[in-house]
């Protein structure tokens, strides 16, 4: 599966950004896509995922409230809106996949085998 992030871009804080990833076609039955981000000088952490079949989603907590995951089955995009963007949002956002993650491993890198390349977002005055 081939993964391609876009989206990113400079805003000022309190603006909104919509990233999307564009999935190669695929087959697999259980197929989830996430976001995760590395801020500068940090490990990489997960942001948010969706479940393609059912549309079950998680959110890390740090964003829970201003961000949302939803996906275009029609489209094979994923998309992660950002709202009320925050100078600690600044980031390379990463888009991952998977053909057969559960739910509560949904929020751990590990558990995805197809990553796309970082969109920046940088979010300052």
């Amino acid at each position: 599966v081939q993964l391609q992030a876009s989206g990113g871009g400079l805003v000022q804080p309190g603006d909104s950004l919509r990233l999307s990833c564009i999935a190669s076609r695929h087959t697999f039955s259980r197929f989830v896509m996430g976001w995760f981000r590395q801020a500068p000088g940090n490990e990489r952490e997960f942001v948010a995922a969706i479940m393609w079949s059912g549309g079950s989603t998680r959110i890390a907590d740090s964003v829970k409230g201003r961000f949302t995951i939803s996906r275009d089955k029609a489209k094979n995009t994923a998309y992660l809106q950002m709202n009320n963007l925050k100078p600690e949002d600044t980031a390379v956002y990463y888009c991952a996949a998977d053909g057969g993650i559960i739910y509560s491993s949904m929020g751990s890198e590990n558990a995805y085998d197809y990553w796309g390349q970082g969109t920046l977002v940088t979010v300052s005055s």
